[in-house]
């Protein structure tokens, strides 16, 4: 079977699109763009998006990835704090035109014409770079910041994890992400080292995605538990979807916290469990769940060490929740600091600030971020109430705010595509939770605000909490 790379307007083998690629290289080098040049790719994703990224990467550029929608006022900050050379972009980009960026379309106009070029695509130039990579945490739980990668760690990091989740070269990637985030830009990568197809599918579209799932045989999807949400939902109000996810044989999930009820309905719909994952920006991906290992997280990955830690920072034994903490060789190189160096980043064992538990078999089961919160005489963590309820189907997300007399008071936002009341959520909730746990305002949601790259909007939820 030959490789392709599907996309929403061509179809082509991925000999064909690597030599577009290196068609790109040379038009960037003309335009004087060369190894270790630090450059912007600020644009959404697309076949283009993947091709000018894999001459980037030919070529040896240290590669900000910008999201596209993110605020031309932030993009500007991150170019100045970055020293960009040169930012590529797309027509939806909001960008400021100062900036005199260069759009994908002009680098493809550019090609035409060209005679083959002679060699392969490589990114040993690339993997060389100790800032091969700079990439902007979500800033879900504070400022974004800049994490420097190494492309050499990048690279390895995602053999590790294709080995471990088992992608082989007769595959069809579908990632339903953004490529300009860790989850995204892995599955694209993977594709290439992998030398499989990929199928770059309008993931905000998700009857669109599933009809291109089934015209390219698509085998493995990745997508936020948001996503999965939304595909069942769809399934269910249009049943014929269900068969364009007939060659499917995995569906791997990341990005935000998995609950149960989702987990078991993938089983009943499609025999298939969803497959989840725990990864960061800054320590690249972690562990994965399999299909012969279908537990939570599944098990670090070959090289990678994992432990649980009590508040003192001993290590705890199985079952017991405490601290995630990992040891990997694939961790970042550093943060970007304001007056745009790097400030290196420690090594050895990296507290995440998540909290989980490992089991006997070395499992990994993740419950939410570290953020404690005093209530009552109680200590409470916010996360853990989340999964409890979601186990019992109350699909909830908490936000606490300040009470000078009880220490805070505990807002719930709830989905509910039904929109029922917040009386009847209340009577659920109260009902599974002790007392000093249970909600002072139940707020209902058709669906939760989500950030760009798919995980709940903790700040637009804090916003609606404290309006």
């Amino acid at each position: 079977m030959t490789a392709k790379i599907f996309a929403t307007d061509s179809v082509r083998p991925v000999e064909e699109f690597e030599q577009d690629a290196l068609r790109i290289a040379d038009v960037i080098r003309e335009r004087g763009v060369g190894l270790g040049d630090r450059v912007m790719l600020k644009a959404g994703n697309s076949a283009g998006y993947v091709c000018v990224l894999y001459a980037l990467m030919h070529v040896g550029a240290s590669i900000v990835l910008v999201d596209q929608q993110e605020h031309v006022e932030e993009t500007r900050r991150i170019a100045l704090k970055t020293g960009v050379k040169v930012t590529f972009v797309d027509d939806e980009t909001p960008i400021d035109q100062d900036a005199d960026p260069i759009h994908l379309y002009e680098l493809m106009v550019a090609t035409a014409g060209r005679r083959p070029v002679d060699g392969t695509l490589s990114f040993d130039a690339w993997g060389e770079l100790p800032d091969g990579l700079i990439m902007w945490t979500s800033g879900s739980t504070g400022s974004p910041k800049g994490v420097v990668k190494s492309g050499g760690k990048f690279l390895a990091n995602l053999r590790r994890n294709a080995h471990q989740v088992g992608h082989r070269p007769d595959d069809v990637l579908m990632p339903l992400l953004p490529f300009a985030h860790q989850y995204g830009l892995s599955m694209v990568l993977i594709a290439w080292l992998t030398r499989c197809s990929l199928v770059i599918a309008p993931y905000r579209r998700l009857d669109r995605a599933l009809r291109m799932a089934g015209d390219s045989g698509t085998t493995v999807i990745d997508a936020t538990p948001a996503s999965y949400r939304s595909i069942l939902g769809l399934i269910s109000r249009r049943p014929s979807l269900r068969n364009h996810l007939a060659a499917t044989r995995m569906f791997c999930v990341g990005a935000a916290p998995l609950d149960a009820p989702l987990v078991e309905s993938y089983v009943q719909e499609f025999g298939l469990p969803l497959l989840d994952s725990y990864g960061s920006t800054e320590l690249n991906n972690i562990s994965f769940a399999t299909l012969d290992n279908p537990v939570s997280c599944g098990r670090a990955m070959d090289g990678i060490r994992l432990r649980i830690v009590d508040e003192d920072g001993r290590e705890v034994p199985a079952g017991q929740v405490g601290e995630i903490e990992v040891d990997t060789p694939d961790a970042l190189e550093g943060q970007i600091a304001d007056d745009g160096s790097v400030v290196a980043a420690p090594k050895g064992w990296y507290a995440t600030g998540d909290l989980g538990h490992l089991d006997a078999d070395g499992n990994l089961f993740v419950l939410g971020r570290k953020f404690a919160v005093h209530r009552m005489g109680y200590t409470l963590y916010p996360e853990l109430i989340e999964r409890k309820v979601a186990a019992e189907g109350c699909p909830t997300r908490i936000v606490p705010v300040p009470d000078t007399l009880r220490g805070s008071q505990l807002v719930f936002f709830v989905e509910d595509e039904q929109q029922r009341d917040a009386a009847h959520w209340r009577e659920r909730l109260c009902a599974l939770l002790p007392a000093f746990e249970q909600p002072n305002r139940v707020v209902v949601l058709e669906r939760f605000p989500l950030n760009r790259n798919g995980k709940p909007d903790k700040k637009e939820l804090t916003r609606m909490a404290t309006a």
